[in-house]
């Protein structure tokens, strides 16, 4: 009787999670084809996979791949936007075309390592906090991530940057130090919400461990969210990493940062346009192809749930 009766719970939990998985499948296609049908997150999937694209086999599309290095051509210097040099040249002669394509990859190595770096951390601190709401851990973890969320981004960003050297590394640690509190702040609200939920009373009623009611109960309901932010705050990130480069902080030359070309051509503006105005709209065009995807993303999890 009493194998029986604890054999019933698991059987009746197996049978819910398979009847959910069914329905995940089920409303996945519905999911998928009301996102590509949305004109904007397509153009925003094709511009970020064309960027990736284009980031990967930058050496194999780009006419002067020499250009994103150290290189000098004063004899081909201050050309404006020709067939030869389709972004023009700088004022060493340098393809801009051929540097800003180069640029991708910083940009897409800044927000790739940074989301890598505070995901993990953050998600982490939000689970914790947010299931033991109430406590002196709550307490002590979201009164730290208030503090860090108090200072605007950039200006923390900024203030951390310049005491450290001047490099693409310590841009990225920077910004790392000041974007986790989000992904913490977002799954503690989270977390507080599916902590006295059926599923989550199920688990601690059958003895569960605290741990597998974290990572496999309520974690995995939090990861729809997650993946969101996540491809929105691409954008983000981009952005204010080109922000640092722009004031020195940041890719530093000869390396072809979006942000430092953009500080190198402002200064030769209006005369030498060229220089500045494609990356920038380098940037424009990277940071809305992330945005315009992470809608999309919202839209379909929304309709997966459903």
């Amino acid at each position: 009787m009493s194998q029986r009766s604890t054999a019933m719970p698991s059987l009746g939990r197996e049978a819910w999670r398979e009847m959910e998985r069914n329905s995940r499948r089920e409303n996945w296609g519905r999911a998928w084809y009301k996102f590509s049908h949305n004109p904007l997150s397509v153009i925003g999937l094709a511009t970020v996979l064309l960027i990736v694209l284009l980031a990967i086999f930058a050496p194999f599309v780009t006419p002067y791949p020499e250009h994103a290095g150290p290189f000098t051509d004063f004899a081909n210097a201050k050309q404006p936007p020709s067939l030869a040099h389709l972004f023009g040249t700088d004022v060493v002669g340098r393809d801009v075309f051929t540097r800003t394509i180069f640029g991708f990859r910083f940009s897409l190595s800044m927000g790739l390592v940074v989301l890598s770096l505070v995901v993990p951390p953050g998600v982490l601190l939000g689970l914790v906090a947010g299931y033991y709401h109430g406590t002196w851990l709550d307490t002590v973890i979201m009164r730290i991530t208030d503090i860090f969320l108090a200072v605007p981004p950039l200006i923390l960003a900024l203030a951390i940057a310049s005491v450290l050297k001047p490099n693409l590394f310590n841009s990225m640690l920077a910004v790392s130090l000041m974007w986790w509190p989000w992904y913490t702040r977002l799954v503690y609200g989270l977390t507080t919400q599916m902590r006295n939920e059926y599923f989550t009373t199920s688990a601690e009623i059958m003895g569960a461990s605290r741990w597998h009611i974290l990572f496999r109960e309520i974690l995995p309901n939090c990861v729809s969210p997650i993946f969101t932010k996540m491809s929105l705050d691409m954008g983000w990130v981009i952005l204010i990493g080109a922000s640092l480069s722009f004031v020195g902080l940041g890719v530093q030359p000869p390396k072809p940062g979006l942000g430092t070309m953009v500080a190198n051509g402002a200064r030769y503006l209006p005369d030498l346009w060229w220089i500045a105005l494609f990356p920038a709209l380098a940037i424009v065009v990277i940071v809305l192809g992330f945005n315009l995807l992470g809608d999309g993303l919202r839209d379909l999890f929304a309709a997966e749930e459903i």
